[in-house]
């Protein structure tokens, strides 16, 4: 034998305690046959019923303190898909006795039947298959069909009227326990099958009657809502008649007016133009005598004209030939410009040298100067030993004149560099100079 799935079993059973449920509180409310309390064993064991289907497959939350398993989250997120749900949801917030969430979800379900929208709530919250998988597992009794199906058989509750008494109950500690003993079947119960008939008919035309009631509801809001627009555009209508009526009449005032002044314009313009036609005619006569010497004027303006257009084609020769100087002298300056940047670079790149230059000049002079002072004390340790170079014999004084020839040379040599590097200093100062003149 296949095995079943545990979690389809208990969704089957829920469904099945949910129809049980749900048709015993509608029997048991048609033959009570008045408003019901919270007092009612039935009622009672449909919300106990109706908690445990919504707590199946409820994901395990975990609070500040434990773990705990609550369905007033996903009941508390019917007034955000649903906005006539925010008056209950504030309703049961604001209730004074409630102290655990659990609570508050047992008051709201009190609350749904009593406005009879527990069946449009719910229906809400199924559709929203995305949003219930935060708060249920994936083979929960409302992620499944079972849920829609359920929803559906509480559209039947409407039938009954509740007057639940919620504020003074203590809904937090509550022990919902199933009571099967009010659904098993006892031989009067199967005698009374042509009265349960008889009850599913009435039900049936009731909530035939309900259903076709709110059609007609709806549809008379909105002709009603239709009715005033007419109402509206009507009233608009003839206000925009009435202006157009005085317009009319205002244009065939202004029409009549306007003919009038039409005619007395046009006898003013007939008489103007016989004064203007005389006129003219004494105007031909004499423009026929002033015609000759217009003609001179003409051809002498004429000429002039001519003068005229040949010098300012001379002026327009001469200035495109300015701007092409101008364009030449601009380009001869920058070329300028460009000659003078790199006369510029190449004096700079000459001080340079010379400061070098003059560095090397100062170098060798303190050369020099070190090599005669050196010189100097030779030649004093010369003059302490000339009194002894006396008692040396002719091979010393060779010595010694070999020396003196050794210094000598030296000093040519050092004389002839500094004069040498003097000159080359001397030469490149006038070299910048001229450059920079």
């Amino acid at each position: 034998m296949a095995v079943k799935d545990p979690t389809a079993v208990e969704r089957a059973n829920l469904l099945n305690m949910a129809k049980l449920s749900i048709k015993g509180l509608i029997e048991s409310a048609l033959s009570f046959g008045r408003t019901l309390d919270s007092d009612y064993p039935p009622l009672q064991q449909f919300f106990v019923v109706m908690e445990h289907c919504l707590k199946h497959g409820l994901k395990v939350r975990k609070s500040f303190l434990s773990y705990n398993k609550t369905i007033w989250g996903p009941l508390e997120l019917v007034e955000k898909l649903y906005p006539e749900a925010e008056e209950i949801a504030a309703s049961v917030r604001d209730l004074p006795g409630l102290k655990t969430p659990l609570g508050r979800a047992r008051a709201w379900l009190r609350l749904a039947l009593m406005q009879k929208k527990m069946a449009d709530y719910l229906r809400c919250l199924i559709i929203q298959r995305e949003l219930l998988s935060e708060f249920y597992e994936y083979h929960a009794l409302m992620m499944e069909e079972e849920g829609a199906v359920i929803v559906g058989l509480l559209v039947g509750l409407n039938v009954i009227d509740a007057n639940l008494c919620v504020k003074g109950e203590d809904l937090d500690s509550q022990v919902g326990v199933i009571d099967f003993s009010m659904y098993l079947k006892s031989d009067d119960d199967i005698g009374g099958k042509e009265r349960n008939e008889q009850i599913a008919a009435i039900l049936d035309q009731k909530n035939y009657v309900e259903e076709l009631n709110r059609q007609l509801n709806s549809t008379v809001s909105s002709l009603h809502a239709r009715v005033d627009s007419l109402e509206k555009s009507n009233t608009k209508l003839i206000e925009e008649l009435a202006i157009a009526k005085n317009n009319i009449i205002k244009l065939q005032e202004e029409n009549h007016q306007l003919r009038s002044e039409n005619t007395l314009i046009l006898m003013k313009t007939q008489h103007h133009l016989e004064v203007t036609k005389v006129d003219v005619e004494a105007e031909l006569q004499t423009y026929k005598h002033s015609r000759q010497g217009l003609d001179e004027m003409y051809n002498e303006a004429r000429r002039q004209l001519r003068e005229e257009s040949q010098l300012r084609q001379d002026m327009e020769n001469e200035l495109v030939v300015q701007v092409s100087m101008k364009h030449e002298i601009e380009l001869a300056m920058k070329l300028l410009e460009k000659d003078i940047h790199e006369k510029q670079d190449t004096l700079i790149g000459l001080r340079q040298q010379l400061d070098e230059v003059k560095a090397i000049n100062m170098e060798m002079y303190q050369k020099l100067q070190v090599s005669d002072d050196a010189m100097k004390e030779k030649n004093e340790i010369i003059g302490r030993l000339e009194d002894k170079t006396n008692q040396i014999n002719a091979t010393m004084k060779q010595l010694e004149q070999s020396d003196k020839d050794l210094l000598t040379q030296t000093r040519t040599i050092a004389m002839s560099f500094v004069k040498c590097a003097s000159n080359e200093a001397q030469h490149q100062y006038k070299l910048v100079k001229d450059i920079s003149f």
